[in-house]
């Protein structure tokens, strides 16, 4: 800690960025996206999701940008989690694109993230949508959506670290933040 009590800031060599760089932008694994190459329009999607998990109230929120336009998509739901609410982020984002298209996703959730990077979609597709462990994978329907939302667009994972100064980051937790805050004063 610096003496005013900030965090002390590190500037990242430019060999350090791009290795950051690689590791945020993984391939999707065979078998969750489309069979014939997307040659649609490029979209960026921000999305995060919040939850108060003693009151199960939780929010999501979108950013969607395509040739300068922005669409904010923002949405909550009752007896919830917040892992639900990541993946209902993304899924409402895709859900809006009208064709295919080339999406880059920006998320902070490395769970979000590492099931389609990672090929844990795969893994609990064959095992019956069983965990290793042999628990019922949770959010099933959701992961089913989003596989099929995967195999129609182009997905590029970006992970981000939260609450980091990322600005659409930033913006898609306050909006989902408020959406879940919505349902405590109603």
């Amino acid at each position: 800690m610096t003496p005013s009590g900030a965090k002390p800031h590190f500037r990242k060599s430019p060999a350090r960025k791009a290795q950051d760089a690689a590791r945020d932008r993984l391939p999707l694994q065979a078998g969750i996206q489309p069979a014939v190459p997307v040659a649609g329009e490029q979209v960026e999607l921000y999305s995060d999701g919040a939850c108060d998990t003693g009151a199960g109230h939780g929010g999501w929120a979108t950013i969607l940008k395509y040739r300068g336009q922005e669409l904010v998509l923002s949405g909550n739901e009752r007896e919830t989690t917040n892992n639900r609410m990541e993946l209902r982020g993304l899924l409402e984002g895709l859900r809006t694109l009208k064709r295919p298209c080339q999406v880059r996703v920006v998320t902070d959730s490395q769970y979000l993230r590492k099931a389609f990077t990672d090929g844990w979609i795969l893994k609990w597709q064959r095992n019956g949508w069983k965990t290793a462990g042999g628990d019922p994978v949770k959010n099933q329907d959701l992961w089913e959506e989003l596989i099929a939302q995967a195999k129609t667009h182009a997905l590029t994972f970006v992970w981000v670290k939260g609450h980091d100064g990322h600005g659409e980051n930033e913006r898609v937790d306050v909006l989902a933040v408020q959406e879940r805050k919505k349902l405590r004063a109603g």
